[in-house]
């Protein structure tokens, strides 16, 4: 049986693998795409806890830029 921590690990890689590789980008786009222009948006207030190297990893580069925002000067 596996316990706890190799699962959350697991979770945790496969996360970054696949934000790396830009899966959740095209998941998102591809929703877009099919559900057309929406009537109605709305907001999802909910949280979750950030492991705390989450801020570093972002730091570091290894997340890419998926905001599309400008950097600030």
């Amino acid at each position: 049986m596996l316990r706890a921590s190799t699962v959350r690990k697991t979770i945790y890689n496969r996360f970054v693998r696949w934000s790396r590789l830009g899966v959740f980008n095209k998941i998102f786009a591809e929703l877009t795409r099919k559900a057309g222009k929406p009537r109605r948006l709305m907001i999802d207030a909910t949280h979750m806890k950030a492991h705390r190297t989450a801020a570093s990893l972002l730091k570091k580069g290894l997340f890419p830029d998926v905001s599309g925002a400008r950097k600030a000067a």
